[in-house]
């Protein structure tokens, strides 16, 4: 069916996750990161009512730099189809529109997953992004999920979902701005063949939902998990007294740890972003048959 090693990106890291000019320079370094590995980068994104997978360099840089792109998860698509606006798509956004752009691997940073303060707190704020997961049958690499969450509780519902958890090199989940996190994965590949195997082994068995492929950050741009929770602790609590809620509180908690951790977090999310890219247009290339390897 995947005649092409195709990699799509999504575009929420670009309008909604970096402060400009980094956005726009990181959505150019992560298509040439696929395209030297041998992948065909696919970014995706919705213009003027449009999901397309696939945004030319016009059409990137307006998500970049317009004020009015909306932030979109699966509940928001309708909204932005019907009324013709322009968005740029979450990792269960993404997911979808790749998926029915007949694109079977997506590289992103981290993913959504439960947030601390459905803990006993106010509100119940777990991310779409693991209902996707759970249901639609792509190859997601990624650093983990973000190092802001719960992270016990998101490994906890990848596993009630049937999500296969891998570990690229590692035999822990890493925590995005960390290598390691304590959590197991479900099982350990160390090459894109290996990943490749499994991925047929899952699609064949007719399982639905994704294979999540947890890849550590480069060593050299990692933060080690004592170091960034401080970080993380204060910037939680400001969201708390601001009262953010869902889709706010990401784009506030990124942007906040980048200053107080003077723009080490904004390099660590660059590093891994690009990283990721890589290797999922190897895993990509893998997958393709054998005229295009």
């Amino acid at each position: 069916m995947y005649r092409q090693p195709l990699v799509a990106l999504e575009s929420t890291v670009i309008a909604h996750g970096l402060p400009y000019p980094h956005n726009l320079d990181l959505a150019r370094r992560l298509e040439a990161a696929v395209l030297e590995e041998g992948g065909l980068p696919r970014t995706v994104g919705v213009l003027q009512g449009r999901p397309l997978a696939g945004l030319v360099p016009s059409q990137i840089e307006h998500l970049a730099t317009h004020p009015g792109v909306r932030k979109l998860s699966l509940r928001d698509l309708p909204v932005a189809v019907a009324r013709r606006l322009d968005g740029a798509t979450t990792v269960a956004a993404t997911m979808w529109i790749s998926h029915r752009h007949g694109i079977e691997v997506f590289a992103t940073g981290g993913i959504g997953g439960v947030h601390r303060a459905a803990h006993g707190g106010p509100s119940f704020d777990v991310s779409a992004d693991l209902d996707a997961l759970a249901r639609i049958p792509m190859v997601v690499v990624c650093a983990g999920a973000k190092a802001i969450l719960d992270l016990p509780a998101t490994r906890e519902v990848l596993e009630t979902r049937g999500v296969t958890v891998v570990g690229y090199g590692t035999d822990e989940m890493p925590a995005f701005y960390s290598r390691t996190s304590g959590l197991p994965v479900d099982v350990r590949c160390d090459t894109p063949e290996e990943v490749a195997a499994l991925v047929r082994a899952r699609r064949d068995l007719g399982l639905p939902g994704a294979t999540l492929v947890t890849v550590p950050i480069p060593e050299e741009a990692a933060i080690p998990a004592g170091e960034i929770a401080p970080a993380i602790e204060q910037a939680l609590e400001e969201a708390d007294r601001r009262g953010l809620r869902s889709g706010e509180v990401t784009p506030f908690l990124l942007q906040r740890l980048s200053t107080l951790t003077g723009e080490r977090s904004l390099r660590a999310n660059l590093a891994l972003l690009e990283h990721n890219a890589r290797v999922a247009a190897r895993i990509a290339v893998a997958l393709a048959p054998p005229r295009y390897a």
